[in-house]
């Protein structure tokens, strides 16, 4: 079935739009953090060291918002907890524009990135356990694809909005989002998989009981692979990317030239997307993780390397477009390997991990700036992490195409 015939199935795309819109929003946040982090540098005097801290509070949050919400949604619902960690974000983006000083501002982007990290593995979930297995990783790719839209529009803000009429203005459009969750109350439902199970069955199982399923014997092979997958694919990803415009600066350009060339870079996400969507139900998960992360380590050596306008932009598109598309296959593949009962847990465990990753890199880029670190060398670094996840997913992981969820 092609994505086209998928997405007209009315109820399907009603589905994939709600929960969309709140990725994009989410994307849109975290991308304006890369442009955001430019500008204050310039107009804050941050040092490489106070940039890595800022991008990397972001990340602290989502560890321990990743991990909460996988809880409560195994025992709330995803729908109820995909709509508050959305109001927690929106609302603590949009008072960062109030920010008066650095650790002000550090404090509001860690409560954003607790809801940020909580609302993403709750919504593939959700996505994940209402598609019919044939069409579910196709689902949750075309998910994923909200995020490369959220991100041009971070982009296009950075580059119309943030030169003109400065970085608060920024982020006061990034808390616009609050006024979408009075839409998704109404337009999105707990799937009938976790419904059909009692509240009292969803009771009997404490934390601790759900953290020694997740590493019970059926599952503690797939939990070290995605673990492993989560915490190479997440370093990597905001390693290079919320440094994208710093880089670009470093490498002889300007800030609005080099906001332009990620704009640029930025529109390859898309059809990285589509063509995961298309692989993925086609070759299974493991041929899309493992090709597509093989390739993402070569875009990113390439990348480092470069040294001609071209090459920079060349490489920044295959950067995009392989990077994204891996994430759209682990957000498909991670749901499927649990069952419903801890599903949300064992996602949301994965993302917290694979946070951890988000945290280190972004400050361990500017650490290593600051010492004046070539460039490729800091980029080499990212080829041997992502070929690391590729090895885990090849050797540790099981396919999982046209299976039907565990319960």
């Amino acid at each position: 079935m092609s994505v086209t015939n998928m997405a007209a199935k009315p109820k399907t795309r009603k589905l994939l739009f709600s929960a969309g819109f709140s990725w994009m929003f989410d994307a849109m946040d975290v991308g304006i953090i890369s442009f955001i982090a430019a500008a204050l540098a310039v107009d804050w005097g941050l040092t490489p060291q106070q940039t890595g801290l800022f991008t990397s509070i972001n990340s602290i949050g989502m560890v321990f918002g990743a991990a909460l919400a996988g809880l409560m949604a195994d025992k709330f619902g995803r729908k109820a907890v995909l709509l508050w960690t959305l109001v927690i974000f929106a609302v603590a983006s949009g008072l960062s524009a109030a920010a008066t000083g650095f650790a002000m501002l550090c404090v509001l982007r860690f409560i954003a990135g607790f809801g940020l990290g909580g609302e993403l593995p709750v919504a593939s979930t959700l996505v994940s356990e209402s598609v019919p297995a044939k069409d579910r990783g196709r689902a949750v790719v075309l998910l994923e694809s909200f995020w490369a839209i959220g991100w041009i529009l971070s982009a296009l803000i950075a580059y119309y909005v943030i030169p003109d009429y400065g970085w608060r203005t920024a982020f006061v459009i990034s808390g616009v989002p609050v006024l979408y969750a009075l839409y998704l109350r109404r337009s999105i439902e707990d799937p009938p998989r976790f419904v059909a199970q009692s509240n009292t069955m969803r009771q009997r199982f404490s934390v601790r009981e759900k953290l020694q399923s997740v590493w019970s014997a059926p599952h503690r092979r797939s939990t070290i692979m995605l673990w492993i997958l989560w915490f190479t694919v997440v370093f990597s990803y905001y390693g290079m990317f919320l440094w994208l415009p710093s880089v670009m600066v470093l490498k002889g350009f300007s800030l609005v030239k080099s906001f332009e060339y990620v704009l640029i870079m930025t529109l390859a996400q898309l059809p990285g997307y589509f063509t995961a969507a298309y692989f993925i139900e086609k070759f299974g998960r493991k041929f899309v993780l493992v090709l597509y992360l093989v390739l993402t380590a070569a875009s990113a050596a390439w990348f480092g390397s470069a040294t001609t306008e071209g090459m920079l932009i060349a490489s920044g598109i295959c950067l995009s477009f392989f990077n994204l598309g891996a994430w759209g296959g682990m957000y498909a593949y991670t749901p499927e390997l649990y069952p419903t009962k801890v599903r949300s847990t064992g996602v949301g465990f994965a993302a917290s991990f694979g946070r951890v990753g988000g945290v280190i890199a972004p400050f361990l880029v500017g650490w290593l700036v600051a010492r004046e670190v070539p460039i490729s060398s800091i980029f080499w670094l990212f080829f041997v992490t992502v070929l690391i996840g590729a090895i885990a997913v090849l050797w540790l992981g099981t396919e999982t195409k046209g299976k039907e969820l565990l319960d």
